[in-house]
Protein backbone atom coordinates (compact mmCIF):
# COMPACT_ATOMS: atom_id res chain seq x y z
CA UNK A 1 0.00 0.00 0.00
CA UNK A 2 1.15 3.48 -0.56
CA UNK A 3 0.60 6.51 1.16
CA UNK A 4 1.96 10.12 1.10
CA UNK A 5 3.36 12.10 3.75
CA UNK A 6 5.04 15.68 3.88
CA UNK A 7 7.98 15.76 5.72
CA UNK A 8 8.24 18.13 8.78
CA UNK A 9 6.47 18.28 11.97
CA UNK A 10 2.63 17.64 12.56
CA UNK A 11 1.91 21.45 12.12
CA UNK A 12 2.57 20.78 8.11
CA UNK A 13 0.19 22.33 5.98
CA UNK A 14 -1.66 19.08 5.29
CA UNK A 15 -1.62 17.94 8.84
CA UNK A 16 0.99 15.27 8.06
CA UNK A 17 4.43 14.59 10.22
CA UNK A 18 7.88 13.50 9.30
CA UNK A 19 8.54 9.68 9.88
CA UNK A 20 11.28 10.66 12.60
CA UNK A 21 9.41 13.77 13.65
CA UNK A 22 12.29 16.06 11.59
CA UNK A 23 11.67 18.94 9.05
CA UNK A 24 12.95 17.49 5.28
CA UNK A 25 12.58 14.09 3.32
CA UNK A 26 13.47 10.81 4.96
CA UNK A 27 15.92 7.99 3.15
CA UNK A 28 13.21 5.74 3.12
CA UNK A 29 11.30 8.11 0.72
CA UNK A 30 11.63 9.77 -2.38
CA UNK A 31 12.59 12.77 -2.96
CA UNK A 32 9.13 14.26 -3.22
CA UNK A 33 8.48 12.77 0.12
CA UNK A 34 5.99 9.52 -1.80
CA UNK A 35 6.83 6.20 -0.32
CA UNK A 36 5.62 2.72 -0.86
CA UNK A 37 4.97 -0.26 1.26
CA UNK A 38 5.97 -3.74 0.21
CA UNK A 39 6.92 -2.48 -3.20
CA UNK A 40 2.62 -1.38 -3.70
CA UNK A 41 3.39 2.10 -5.46
CA UNK A 42 1.32 4.95 -4.32
CA UNK A 43 -2.05 5.39 -5.70
CA UNK A 44 -4.71 8.37 -4.82
CA UNK A 45 -7.58 7.95 -3.05
CA UNK A 46 -6.19 4.55 -1.74
CA UNK A 47 -7.85 3.43 1.76
CA UNK A 48 -5.47 3.34 4.70
CA UNK A 49 -4.53 -0.48 5.75
CA UNK A 50 -2.27 -1.41 8.64
CA UNK A 51 1.70 -1.95 7.29
CA UNK A 52 4.76 -0.38 7.84
CA UNK A 53 6.72 2.80 6.88
CA UNK A 54 10.60 2.12 7.31
CA UNK A 55 10.81 1.78 10.74
CA UNK A 56 7.33 2.51 11.70
CA UNK A 57 3.87 0.62 12.27
CA UNK A 58 1.08 1.73 11.27
CA UNK A 59 -1.88 1.56 12.99
CA UNK A 60 -5.82 1.12 12.22
CA UNK A 61 -8.45 3.45 14.23
CA UNK A 62 -9.77 -0.01 15.54
CA UNK A 63 -6.34 -1.22 16.86
CA UNK A 64 -6.13 2.00 18.96
CA UNK A 65 -9.49 1.93 20.22
CA UNK A 66 -8.86 -1.46 21.11
CA UNK A 67 -5.37 -0.30 22.58
CA UNK A 68 -6.96 2.08 24.48
CA UNK A 69 -9.40 -0.04 25.58
CA UNK A 70 -7.17 -2.68 27.24
CA UNK A 71 -4.79 -0.23 29.00
CA UNK A 72 -8.32 1.28 30.55
CA UNK A 73 -9.13 -2.16 31.41
CA UNK A 74 -5.77 -3.01 33.10
CA UNK A 75 -6.16 0.32 35.19
CA UNK A 76 -7.24 -0.69 38.91
CA UNK A 77 -8.73 2.60 39.51
CA UNK A 78 -10.84 2.65 36.60
CA UNK A 79 -12.25 -0.41 36.65
CA UNK A 80 -14.08 0.02 40.29
CA UNK A 81 -14.70 4.05 40.81
CA UNK A 82 -17.10 6.58 42.24
CA UNK A 83 -17.74 9.65 40.31
CA UNK A 84 -18.99 12.82 41.50
CA UNK A 85 -20.65 14.72 38.77
CA UNK A 86 -23.46 16.82 37.70
CA UNK A 87 -26.06 15.08 35.28
CA UNK A 88 -26.43 16.77 31.81
CA UNK A 89 -28.12 15.71 28.26
CA UNK A 90 -30.26 13.02 30.28
CA UNK A 91 -31.78 10.85 27.95
CA UNK A 92 -34.54 7.35 29.17
CA UNK A 93 -33.92 5.42 25.84
CA UNK A 94 -37.19 3.09 25.34
CA UNK A 95 -34.96 -0.18 25.57
CA UNK A 96 -34.91 0.95 29.29
CA UNK A 97 -31.09 2.31 29.25
CA UNK A 98 -30.06 5.46 30.02
CA UNK A 99 -27.89 7.79 28.66
CA UNK A 100 -26.03 11.10 29.99
CA UNK A 101 -23.13 13.10 30.69
CA UNK A 102 -21.51 13.85 34.21
CA UNK A 103 -20.06 17.36 34.19
CA UNK A 104 -18.24 19.45 36.78
CA UNK A 105 -16.72 22.85 36.18
CA UNK A 106 -14.18 22.14 33.98
CA UNK A 107 -14.77 18.90 32.03
CA UNK A 108 -17.59 16.71 30.85
CA UNK A 109 -17.82 12.40 30.70
CA UNK A 110 -20.39 10.70 28.87
CA UNK A 111 -22.09 7.91 30.96
CA UNK A 112 -24.35 4.61 30.64
CA UNK A 113 -26.57 2.90 32.72
CA UNK A 114 -28.00 -0.43 31.06
CA UNK A 115 -31.46 -1.23 32.30
CA UNK A 116 -31.02 -4.45 34.17
CA UNK A 117 -28.82 -1.71 36.13
CA UNK A 118 -30.79 1.29 36.71
CA UNK A 119 -34.58 -0.57 37.46
CA UNK A 120 -33.33 -0.77 40.82
CA UNK A 121 -32.99 3.03 41.38
CA UNK A 122 -34.82 4.35 44.38
CA UNK A 123 -34.69 7.92 42.76
CA UNK A 124 -35.23 9.70 38.94
CA UNK A 125 -32.50 11.07 37.71
CA UNK A 126 -32.44 14.56 36.03
CA UNK A 127 -30.20 17.47 34.44
CA UNK A 128 -28.66 19.66 37.37
CA UNK A 129 -28.76 16.84 39.90
CA UNK A 130 -25.89 16.32 41.34
CA UNK A 131 -25.15 12.29 42.37
CA UNK A 132 -22.54 9.52 42.92
CA UNK A 133 -21.71 7.65 40.07
CA UNK A 134 -20.62 4.38 40.61
CA UNK A 135 -18.73 1.97 37.94
CA UNK A 136 -15.88 1.41 35.11
CA UNK A 137 -14.37 3.46 32.50
CA UNK A 138 -14.23 1.60 29.39
CA UNK A 139 -14.28 2.36 25.55
CA UNK A 140 -17.29 2.13 23.40
CA UNK A 141 -15.13 0.78 20.68
CA UNK A 142 -17.47 1.81 17.77
CA UNK A 143 -17.79 5.06 18.54
CA UNK A 144 -14.19 5.13 19.39
CA UNK A 145 -15.21 6.99 22.79
CA UNK A 146 -14.35 6.50 26.63
CA UNK A 147 -17.24 6.20 28.69
CA UNK A 148 -18.14 5.42 32.40
CA UNK A 149 -20.76 2.22 32.44
CA UNK A 150 -22.61 2.80 35.69
CA UNK A 151 -24.16 0.10 37.86
CA UNK A 152 -25.27 2.24 41.41
CA UNK A 153 -26.30 5.21 41.45
CA UNK A 154 -27.29 7.65 44.58
CA UNK A 155 -28.04 11.69 44.69
CA UNK A 156 -24.88 12.78 46.43
CA UNK A 157 -26.49 14.21 49.48
CA UNK A 158 -27.02 10.52 50.43
CA UNK A 159 -23.44 9.18 48.79
CA UNK A 160 -21.45 9.37 52.31
CA UNK A 161 -24.33 7.19 54.16
CA UNK A 162 -24.51 5.32 50.85
CA UNK A 163 -20.72 4.06 51.18
CA UNK A 164 -20.70 3.44 55.00
CA UNK A 165 -23.77 1.45 54.11
CA UNK A 166 -22.39 -1.04 51.91
CA UNK A 167 -18.94 -1.00 53.71
CA UNK A 168 -20.58 -2.40 56.85
CA UNK A 169 -22.61 -4.45 54.68
CA UNK A 170 -20.25 -6.32 52.83
CA UNK A 171 -18.02 -6.72 56.44
CA UNK A 172 -21.05 -7.80 58.44
CA UNK A 173 -21.97 -10.48 55.16
CA UNK A 174 -18.27 -11.42 55.91
CA UNK A 175 -18.69 -12.74 59.25
CA UNK A 176 -21.60 -14.36 58.49
CA UNK A 177 -24.00 -12.48 60.12
CA UNK A 178 -26.61 -12.49 57.61
CA UNK A 179 -26.28 -16.45 56.83
CA UNK A 180 -30.03 -17.63 55.98
CA UNK A 181 -28.70 -21.06 57.29
CA UNK A 182 -28.75 -19.23 60.96
CA UNK A 183 -32.28 -17.33 60.65
CA UNK A 184 -35.01 -18.83 62.59
CA UNK A 185 -38.58 -20.02 61.89
CA UNK A 186 -41.23 -17.64 63.18
CA UNK A 187 -43.89 -19.43 66.22
CA UNK A 188 -47.05 -20.65 64.78
CA UNK A 189 -49.26 -19.67 67.74
CA UNK A 190 -47.36 -16.72 70.03
CA UNK A 191 -48.51 -16.41 72.72
CA UNK A 192 -46.06 -12.53 74.23
CA UNK A 193 -45.21 -10.21 71.40
CA UNK A 194 -42.34 -7.92 72.02
CA UNK A 195 -42.27 -4.52 70.09
CA UNK A 196 -39.14 -2.25 69.99
CA UNK A 197 -40.61 0.74 68.67
CA UNK A 198 -40.89 4.36 69.53
CA UNK A 199 -44.02 4.26 72.21
CA UNK A 200 -45.86 7.31 70.30
CA UNK A 201 -45.14 6.67 66.80
CA UNK A 202 -47.48 5.70 64.00
CA UNK A 203 -45.74 2.25 63.82
CA UNK A 204 -46.54 0.86 67.07
CA UNK A 205 -50.51 1.43 66.77
CA UNK A 206 -50.03 -0.09 63.29
CA UNK A 207 -48.82 -3.45 65.00
CA UNK A 208 -51.39 -3.17 67.55
CA UNK A 209 -54.39 -2.88 66.15
CA UNK A 210 -53.06 -5.68 63.35
CA UNK A 211 -52.31 -7.57 66.27
CA UNK A 212 -55.25 -7.40 68.30
CA UNK A 213 -57.62 -7.54 64.75
CA UNK A 214 -56.05 -10.98 63.85
CA UNK A 215 -55.21 -12.96 66.93
CA UNK A 216 -56.87 -11.09 69.97
CA UNK A 217 -55.86 -13.38 73.04
CA UNK A 218 -52.05 -12.45 72.06
CA UNK A 219 -50.19 -10.37 74.84
CA UNK A 220 -48.13 -7.02 73.85
CA UNK A 221 -45.16 -5.59 75.25
CA UNK A 222 -44.12 -2.69 74.26
CA UNK A 223 -40.41 -1.97 74.58
CA UNK A 224 -39.78 1.71 74.38
CA UNK A 225 -36.63 3.08 72.08
CA UNK A 226 -35.66 5.53 70.53
CA UNK A 227 -35.66 4.85 66.43
CA UNK A 228 -34.41 8.33 65.44
CA UNK A 229 -31.38 10.48 65.98
CA UNK A 230 -27.66 9.66 67.00
CA UNK A 231 -28.84 8.08 70.22
CA UNK A 232 -31.14 5.88 68.71
CA UNK A 233 -28.77 2.87 68.02
CA UNK A 234 -28.11 2.56 71.72
CA UNK A 235 -31.53 2.98 72.96
CA UNK A 236 -32.84 0.25 70.72
CA UNK A 237 -29.60 -2.01 72.06
CA UNK A 238 -30.87 -1.47 75.39
CA UNK A 239 -34.52 -2.18 74.36
CA UNK A 240 -33.16 -5.68 73.25
CA UNK A 241 -31.33 -6.23 76.36
CA UNK A 242 -34.33 -5.74 78.41
CA UNK A 243 -36.30 -7.62 75.86
CA UNK A 244 -34.26 -10.49 76.93
CA UNK A 245 -34.69 -10.48 80.88
CA UNK A 246 -38.31 -11.12 79.80
CA UNK A 247 -38.86 -14.91 79.94
CA UNK A 248 -42.29 -15.64 78.08
CA UNK A 249 -41.32 -13.48 74.83
CA UNK A 250 -41.89 -15.74 71.92
CA UNK A 251 -41.29 -13.02 68.90
CA UNK A 252 -39.90 -9.61 68.88
CA UNK A 253 -40.66 -6.61 66.10
CA UNK A 254 -38.21 -3.81 65.58
CA UNK A 255 -38.81 -0.67 63.80
CA UNK A 256 -40.54 2.19 62.78
CA UNK A 257 -42.83 4.00 60.09
CA UNK A 258 -41.22 5.73 56.62
CA UNK A 259 -38.87 8.62 56.49
CA UNK A 260 -35.42 9.74 54.66
CA UNK A 261 -32.46 7.53 54.69
CA UNK A 262 -31.20 9.77 57.91
CA UNK A 263 -33.96 9.11 59.53
CA UNK A 264 -33.64 5.52 59.47
CA UNK A 265 -29.77 5.29 60.17
CA UNK A 266 -30.32 4.35 62.99
CA UNK A 267 -31.00 0.85 61.91
CA UNK A 268 -27.81 0.70 59.61
CA UNK A 269 -25.95 0.57 62.82
CA UNK A 270 -23.72 -2.17 63.73
CA UNK A 271 -24.30 -2.88 67.23
CA UNK A 272 -28.38 -2.94 66.55
CA UNK A 273 -27.44 -5.48 63.77
CA UNK A 274 -25.45 -7.20 66.77
CA UNK A 275 -28.13 -7.13 69.14
CA UNK A 276 -30.64 -8.50 66.63
CA UNK A 277 -28.35 -11.55 66.13
CA UNK A 278 -27.98 -11.97 70.09
CA UNK A 279 -31.49 -11.91 70.39
CA UNK A 280 -32.45 -15.25 71.96
CA UNK A 281 -36.28 -15.70 69.88
CA UNK A 282 -36.77 -14.61 66.34
CA UNK A 283 -37.08 -11.18 65.36
CA UNK A 284 -38.69 -9.44 62.55
CA UNK A 285 -37.50 -6.36 61.13
CA UNK A 286 -39.98 -3.89 59.71
CA UNK A 287 -38.58 -0.36 58.87
CA UNK A 288 -40.27 2.37 56.79
CA UNK A 289 -41.92 0.97 53.49
CA UNK A 290 -41.33 -1.79 51.24
CA UNK A 291 -38.43 0.40 48.73
CA UNK A 292 -36.44 0.49 51.95
CA UNK A 293 -33.26 -1.87 53.39
CA UNK A 294 -31.44 -1.36 56.51
CA UNK A 295 -28.76 -3.36 57.97
CA UNK A 296 -31.50 -4.77 60.67
CA UNK A 297 -33.02 -6.33 57.58
CA UNK A 298 -30.70 -8.19 56.54
CA UNK A 299 -29.54 -8.98 60.30
CA UNK A 300 -33.27 -10.16 61.25
CA UNK A 301 -34.56 -13.22 61.27
CA UNK A 302 -37.67 -12.05 59.01
CA UNK A 303 -37.45 -8.95 56.64
CA UNK A 304 -41.24 -7.22 57.00
CA UNK A 305 -41.92 -4.28 54.21
CA UNK A 306 -44.00 -2.37 56.98
CA UNK A 307 -44.96 -2.73 60.65
CA UNK A 308 -48.52 -3.54 59.54
CA UNK A 309 -46.99 -6.35 57.24
CA UNK A 310 -44.50 -7.55 60.52
CA UNK A 311 -47.68 -7.61 62.56
CA UNK A 312 -49.74 -10.19 59.83
CA UNK A 313 -46.02 -12.20 59.46
CA UNK A 314 -46.49 -12.62 63.64
CA UNK A 315 -49.69 -13.55 64.28
CA UNK A 316 -52.32 -16.08 62.63
CA UNK A 317 -55.69 -14.90 61.66
CA UNK A 318 -57.81 -15.91 63.99
CA UNK A 319 -61.07 -15.59 61.38
CA UNK A 320 -59.11 -17.47 59.13
CA UNK A 321 -58.33 -20.45 61.69
CA UNK A 322 -62.23 -20.45 62.71
CA UNK A 323 -63.12 -20.66 59.19
CA UNK A 324 -60.39 -23.23 58.76
CA UNK A 325 -61.90 -25.46 61.53
CA UNK A 326 -65.67 -25.19 60.37
CA UNK A 327 -64.48 -26.47 57.09
CA UNK A 328 -62.88 -29.42 59.18
CA UNK A 329 -65.92 -29.38 61.27
CA UNK A 330 -68.03 -29.92 57.81
CA UNK A 331 -65.84 -32.35 56.42
CA UNK A 332 -65.73 -34.62 59.78
CA UNK A 333 -69.45 -34.53 59.43
CA UNK A 334 -69.38 -35.67 55.83
CA UNK A 335 -67.50 -38.26 57.10
CA UNK A 336 -69.10 -39.61 59.89
CA UNK A 337 -72.56 -39.69 57.74
CA UNK A 338 -70.91 -41.48 54.97
CA UNK A 339 -69.20 -43.60 57.45
CA UNK A 340 -72.59 -44.09 59.18
CA UNK A 341 -74.78 -44.30 55.67
CA UNK A 342 -71.80 -47.39 54.62
CA UNK A 343 -72.38 -49.44 58.00
CA UNK A 344 -75.83 -49.21 57.45
CA UNK A 345 -75.49 -50.49 54.13
CA UNK A 346 -73.59 -53.17 55.26
CA UNK A 347 -75.71 -54.00 58.35
CA UNK A 348 -78.60 -54.34 55.66
CA UNK A 349 -76.81 -56.40 53.58
CA UNK A 350 -75.95 -58.36 56.68
CA UNK A 351 -79.27 -58.41 57.60
CA UNK A 352 -80.61 -59.66 53.84
CA UNK A 353 -78.02 -62.34 53.53
CA UNK A 354 -79.22 -63.79 57.03
CA UNK A 355 -82.47 -63.40 56.02
CA UNK A 356 -81.70 -64.99 52.82
CA UNK A 357 -80.06 -67.65 54.40
CA UNK A 358 -82.62 -68.51 57.54
CA UNK A 359 -85.45 -68.84 54.75
CA UNK A 360 -83.36 -71.11 52.92
CA UNK A 361 -82.72 -72.88 55.61
CA UNK A 362 -86.43 -73.37 56.45
CA UNK A 363 -87.45 -74.65 53.62
CA UNK A 364 -84.86 -77.06 53.24
CA UNK A 365 -86.33 -78.57 56.52
CA UNK A 366 -89.82 -78.05 55.53
CA UNK A 367 -88.79 -80.33 52.75
CA UNK A 368 -87.31 -82.97 54.71
CA UNK A 369 -90.14 -82.62 57.17
CA UNK A 370 -91.94 -83.13 54.02
CA UNK A 371 -90.06 -86.46 53.10
CA UNK A 372 -89.90 -87.75 56.42
CA UNK A 373 -94.10 -87.37 56.31
CA UNK A 374 -94.56 -88.83 53.56
CA UNK A 375 -92.38 -92.11 54.66
CA UNK A 376 -93.67 -92.20 57.91
CA UNK A 377 -97.49 -92.87 56.22
CA UNK A 378 -95.56 -95.19 54.07
CA UNK A 379 -94.69 -96.82 57.07
CA UNK A 380 -97.70 -96.49 59.23
CA UNK A 381 -99.85 -99.83 59.51
CA UNK A 382 -103.26 -97.98 59.28
CA UNK A 383 -102.07 -96.97 55.53
CA UNK A 384 -101.35 -100.77 55.07
CA UNK A 385 -104.37 -101.61 56.60
CA UNK A 386 -106.21 -98.95 54.24
CA UNK A 387 -105.16 -100.43 51.30
CA UNK A 388 -106.72 -104.26 51.85
CA UNK A 389 -104.87 -105.96 54.74
CA UNK A 390 -105.57 -106.84 57.88
CA UNK A 391 -103.92 -107.79 61.48
CA UNK A 392 -104.74 -110.43 63.82
CA UNK A 393 -104.23 -110.26 67.01
CA UNK A 394 -104.59 -113.15 70.19
CA UNK A 395 -106.21 -113.12 72.38
CA UNK A 396 -103.73 -111.51 74.74
CA UNK A 397 -103.56 -108.82 71.70
CA UNK A 398 -100.19 -109.83 70.49
CA UNK A 399 -100.08 -109.80 67.20
CA UNK A 400 -99.93 -113.26 65.34
CA UNK A 401 -97.22 -113.36 62.89
CA UNK A 402 -97.62 -117.23 62.20
CA UNK A 403 -100.01 -119.84 62.07
CA UNK A 404 -98.65 -122.10 64.52
CA UNK A 405 -99.22 -118.82 67.24
CA UNK A 406 -103.04 -120.28 67.23
CA UNK A 407 -105.13 -123.89 67.54
CA UNK A 408 -108.86 -124.29 66.37
CA UNK A 409 -110.65 -122.93 69.14
CA UNK A 410 -109.00 -119.65 69.66
CA UNK A 411 -110.43 -116.20 69.56
CA UNK A 412 -108.40 -113.60 67.41
CA UNK A 413 -109.22 -110.25 66.52
CA UNK A 414 -108.98 -109.25 63.16
CA UNK A 415 -108.22 -105.43 62.66
CA UNK A 416 -109.22 -104.09 58.99
CA UNK A 417 -109.10 -100.77 57.82
CA UNK A 418 -112.26 -99.79 58.95
CA UNK A 419 -113.43 -101.66 62.43
CA UNK A 420 -112.85 -105.62 63.70
CA UNK A 421 -113.64 -108.80 63.49
CA UNK A 422 -113.77 -110.85 66.68
CA UNK A 423 -113.41 -114.93 65.18
CA UNK A 424 -112.84 -118.62 66.70
CA UNK A 425 -110.46 -120.30 64.58
CA UNK A 426 -111.24 -123.80 63.24
CA UNK A 427 -108.59 -125.03 61.54
CA UNK A 428 -105.38 -124.47 61.45
CA UNK A 429 -102.70 -125.00 58.51
CA UNK A 430 -98.85 -124.26 58.93
CA UNK A 431 -96.68 -123.76 56.52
Amino acid sequence: MAGRYKAGTSGASDGGFGPHGSTGTCGACGSDGSFSVSGIPNLPGMPQMAGKVGSYEIFTVSEITRRVARALDRDPVLGDIWVNGEIANFTHHSSGHIYFTLKDDSSRLRAVMFRGSNIGLRFRPADGMRVYAHGYVGVYERGGEYQLYVDLMEPAGLGELYLAFQQLRAKLEAEGLFDPAAKRPLPKFPRRLGVITSPTGAAVRDIITVTRRRWPGIDILVIPALVQGSDAPASIVQAFDRAGQVRDIDVIIVGRGGGSAEELWAFNDEEVARAIRRSRVPVVSAVGHETDFTIADFAADVRAPTPSAAAELVVPDASAYAHHVELLEARLVRTVRMRVMQRRQYVDELSRRLIQAIQTKLRTNKDRLEYLGRMLDALDPEAVLGRGYAICRGQDGTVLRRADQVAGGDEVTVQLGCGELGCTIHDVKVG
